[in-house]
């Protein structure tokens, strides 16, 4: 691509930006990033990571995309409970799905108001609590996914 095309591209999205204004690029965002297909636990397993870095989880083979579980020591039902309180104080949360071993929840960032995903699966054999949480976009997250999971992990950690 030239010089002038990428000009060219950068006036075009600065102009979409002016004329659908703060309220209309939410809902532009909102229409192009829909609740992704591969949700839940699929033999003991949640969805891997894209190759994009906007996400993390504890079943990553890869090291950039990895963290820990989070082990409990209660029942997985105590787990599962103070994970949703967790995730329910949160600003810009909501939890969509919950039963005996998986919760999902979507967060909402500040400003654009992007998605982001997040999976809690309850290991009861290992007592562990796997989890997965993925921006459905931008392509970069600027590590606010793994902060937010740094942050319900320390959360869990002091609750018990």
């Amino acid at each position: 691509m030239s010089e002038w095309h990428k000009v060219l591209l950068a006036l075009g999205i600065i102009a979409v930006v002016v004329l659908l204004g703060r309220t209309g690029l939410r809902r532009l965002v909102a229409l192009i990033s829909k609740r992704p297909d591969n949700l839940g636990v699929t033999d003991g397993k949640l969805a891997p990571c894209p190759a994009s870095p906007n996400c993390v989880s504890t079943q990553s083979e890869d090291e950039r995309h990895r963290m820990e579980p989070i082990p409990y020591t209660t029942s997985t039902e105590e787990a599962r409970r103070k994970i949703v309180q967790i995730i329910r104080s949160m600003e810009r949360a909501r939890v969509i799905t919950e039963d005996d071993r998986y919760v999902y929840a979507e967060f909402q960032t500040a400003g654009l108001q992007y998605t982001d995903d997040v999976e809690c699966y309850f290991d009861e054999d290992a007592h562990v609590i796997h989890f997965r949480s993925a921006a459905r976009l931008p392509y970069w997250d600027w590590g606010v996914n793994r902060k937010r999971m740094q942050s319900i992990q320390s959360a869990f950690w002091e609750a018990q």
